[in-house]
């Protein structure tokens, strides 16, 4: 039997399941999310933060899935330990960025939403 030239093998097919249950978790929790928003006060009920929601979810999501796949091409453990502080370091960005948006949809929303109640 040929070895293998990865250590990572067979780790891919296990973490791309993992990921599918994961994104099917994530749509369930935005239905719930999307509901909740609806029963909430109108300034909260606004389809833009779902949306943006739904959006960073898918984000985040398809970069995990594709880490997960370059992980498999890993060489040793020093390559491995760049891939993940790589990662680590474009997801800490990424929420950094979806954090500062996410707060201006929802203080544009509540903004408006009190303008129009005064």
């Amino acid at each position: 039997m040929a070895k293998s030239d990865s250590p990572f093998e067979g780790i891919s097919d296990m973490m791309a399941q993992g990921f599918e249950q994961t994104r099917k978790a994530m749509d369930n929790y935005f239905d719930f999310f999307e509901k909740s928003i609806k029963a909430s006060p109108t300034w909260l009920n606004d389809t833009d933060l779902s949306k943006k929601m739904k959006s960073y979810t898918d984000q985040h999501v398809a970069a995990a899935s594709e880490y997960a796949e370059k992980l498999t091409r890993a060489k040793d453990f020093p390559d491995f330990l760049r891939m993940q502080s790589e990662f680590m370091q474009a997801q800490w960005k990424a929420f950094s960025e979806h954090a500062k948006d996410f707060g201006e949809t929802v203080t544009k929303s509540a903004t408006s939403a009190f303008k129009g109640s005064t």
